[in-house]
């Protein structure tokens, strides 16, 4: 059976891409189809579809009719980030390098909307949650990437998305120069929790909400098709899941920790022309997806990722990485899948969908699988720098999601425990996690004291209890806790870093600059370093470290525009003109009508020369600026250096609005004699 299945799948995903096509003229190949890839995210495999559990999706069921179900499709990692990343890269998260949300996908590694782009499709992608924000690294490639939630918001719902993506459709049925077949991505966020289904959903399914969501997403799932089969030519269709949800089921609630079929078996379904509905047993990858839809747009010769797999793979590093608990990998080979996490865990996942009996002592393991699971790459156990590049409000519009990456290099050893033995921990870590981020520290300092009970070597539970005490004002529990995160993990460069922050916002700041400038020198990138360091330079008065400190944080953050005006005016201080303007610039485009550093914008341009600039800048000062007499004052000059004609006035408004220091600058000014 998998042979068969194997080769009809080879055929599948090779369709489109073989020499045949290469000889072809172009009048005799035939219309390349426009591709619609939705994905579902949070949704298992036996949540949707004609063999779902507790929820209806009529929809869905239609398109099942009309395209090749795959019974046993894969999510490469249990999250949505690295999971889309997996499905529009073609690779395992150990090949992409992401291997938990917050991260950033490599600039140089290729996304499959630009290769359809440089294949002349026209582009468009509508997602419905941050954790798939364009700066993430997906948005390559797409003309149109709409991630606009709203002010504030983290996430929209499916109808929302929907709404987006059909009006798009409709007026992007007829190409605009050429023949541009369309590729859309539409992503929904619905099913992941909190479980909030709007109405009837919310009535019917009150008792599993989590299917309600489902519902409703199904719903407006067939709104979506209805506005693609519009599109006129050939179309294909892609649906997937990213990722399942736990529900409970081996005492995971949600997602991401584990790797049993609730949240790594996930639907997946082909609609495309010369393609048999039917379905197909054999375990398949969603990454995959990457290498069947270049299939579809038959835009480049079959890759090497394109043969189907005899062995299926997954991981689960998130409780490696935050906690150093045991790294888990996946293996499916036909119907038995292999876990290992510290040992082996064996299930028929045909028999025994839930995982119930483990096989490990009497299965027989193939050669292939065990040299996979083994030969599969751990990631570094150091917490990759680009979670650390987001700004406070990302930070929290992620922990809105449930979504709290680690930002600390956790206490790895070889006795470690196995994730799923400590599943009776994931609440109180995902809840901890989400109030530290929120700054509730009072709330969240109990619930790490009763995780630190359980899991003593837990760096971040430890780290993150010694700053919610040091946030509160407490400085002796603050520093009882430092020292016990420095027994679990000596010479840490996290300890030093936190710690060094705890005093840098006290009075005993002098004691932060040692640990800061050693931090700095051994890992000149430490984000959180960086920035102490730099508003201590500041205090001490040493301003030109303080600006060169400030912009480096700025190359590897976004900045706010408060942080950039206060950068503009240390460089003004220190006489770099051009620097201060281009700064105060950009925070002016930043800002817009809320602006409120037009005086200084405009005393630059005057000192650089730039004289309708300055003037311009200072007209927009309102009277109700503190400094509303030197402005009047540097209008005035600028307003001789024009030769306007009624610079004699503006000296005289000058004089009489004048304050002791801009009466003594006016009387010894030279341009007004």
């Amino acid at each position: 059976m998998t042979f068969r299945t194997s080769v009809i799948l080879a055929i599948l995903l090779s369709f489109g891409c073989g020499r045949t096509a290469d000889h072809q003229t172009a009048a005799q190949r035939p219309q390349r189809p426009s591709i619609l890839f939705v994905t579902l995210d949070t949704t298992r495999a036996d949540a949707i579809g004609p063999d779902a559990r507790n929820v209806a999706t009529p929809a869905y069921n239609a398109l099942v009719h009309r395209g090749l179900r795959f019974r046993y499709a894969y999510a490469a990692v249990p999250q949505t980030l690295p999971s889309h990343i997996s499905m529009m890269t073609g690779l395992y998260a150990a090949g992409h390098g992401v291997r938990e949300n917050a991260r950033y996908l490599a600039d140089n590694q290729p996304v499959l909307a630009e290769k359809l782009h440089a294949a002349g499709y026209r582009t468009a992608a509508f997602i419905s949650a941050f954790a798939l924000a364009r700066r993430f690294g997906l948005g390559r490639g797409f003309d149109v990437y709409d991630e606009d939630f709203g002010s504030g918001r983290a996430e929209r719902n499916a109808k929302e998305t929907t709404d987006l993506a059909t009006a798009w459709l409709t007026s992007n049925r007829q190409p605009t120069t050429g023949n541009k077949e369309l590729f859309v991505w539409v992503h929904y966020y619905d099913p992941h929790f909190p479980y909030t289904p709007p109405e009837p959903f919310r009535t019917r399914y009150a008792k599993q909400p989590y299917y309600g969501e489902v519902a409703f997403m199904d719903q407006q799932l067939g709104v979506l098709i209805d506005a693609f089969d519009r599109v006129p030519g050939p179309k294909a269709i892609v649906i997937a899941g990213d990722h399942g949800e736990g529900l409970g089921e081996h005492g995971e609630a949600q997602h991401g920790d584990l790797l049993y079929q609730a949240t790594v078996h996930v639907p997946l379904l082909l609609i495309a022309p010369g393609v048999k509905p039917g379905s197909s047993d054999a375990p398949i990858a969603t990454r995959q997806i990457f290498n069947l839809i270049l299939g579809l747009a038959n835009s480049e010769p079959r890759t090497p990722n394109s043969a189907p797999e005899r062995v299926v793979l997954a991981e689960a590093m998130k409780p490696f990485l935050d906690y150093g608990w045991q790294p888990q990998v996946m293996g499916v080979e036909g119907r038995q899948k292999t876990i290992l996490a510290g040992r082996l865990e064996v299930y028929d996942v045909v028999a025994d969908p839930n995982e119930t009996h483990d096989l490990a002592a009497q299965a027989s393991v193939s050669r292939a699988v065990r040299a996979a699971l083994h030969d599969y790459p751990v990631p570094s156990q150091q917490p990759q720098p680009a979670t650390t590049q987001l700004d406070d409000e990302s930070r929290k519009k992620l922990a809105s999601l449930g979504y709290v990456a680690s930002t600390v290099k956790p206490v790895v050893r070889s006795d470690a425990p196995r994730p799923v033995d400590m599943s009776q921990l994931f609440p109180l870590l995902d809840e901890a996690a989400a109030l530290f981020v929120r700054e509730q520290y009072a709330q969240c300092i109990p619930l790490l004291g009763q995780i630190l009970a359980k899991d003593p070597h837990n760096l971040e539970a430890a780290l993150r209890l010694a700053t919610a005490y040091s946030s509160l004002g407490r400085d002796r529990e603050a520093i009882a806790a430092f020292e016990r995160a420095e027994a679990i993990a000596p010479g840490s460069q996290d300890v030093d870093t936190y710690l060094a922050l705890h005093y840098a916002r006290g009075k005993q700041w002098q004691k932060a600059i040692p640990l800061l400038e050693e931090v700095v020198a051994k890992s000149p990138d430490r984000l959180p370093a960086l920035e102490a360091l730099a508003v201590i330079r500041e205090r001490q008065g040493r301003i030109a470290d303080a600006v060169s400190l400030r912009e480096k944080v700025y190359s590897m953050r976004a900045a706010t525009s408060a942080e950039l005006a206060q950068l503009a005016r240390m460089q003004m201080a220190l006489g770099q003109t051009a620097p201060a303007i281009a700064t105060f610039e950009q925070v002016r485009a930043m800002d817009g009508s809320t602006f409120r550093n037009d005086l200084e914008l405009g005393v630059l341009y005057l000192a650089a020369g730039r004289f309708a600039d300055a003037r311009d800048a200072l007209d927009r000062v309102p009277p109700s600026n503190p400094n509303y007499a030197m402005a009047l004052f540097k209008r005035a000059q600028v307003s001789v250096l024009l030769h306007e004609t009624d610079a004699p006035s503006r000296i005289e408004m000058a004089r009489q609005h004048a304050t002791p220091l801009t009466r003594e600058l006016i009387a010894r000014e030279r341009l007004f004699q």
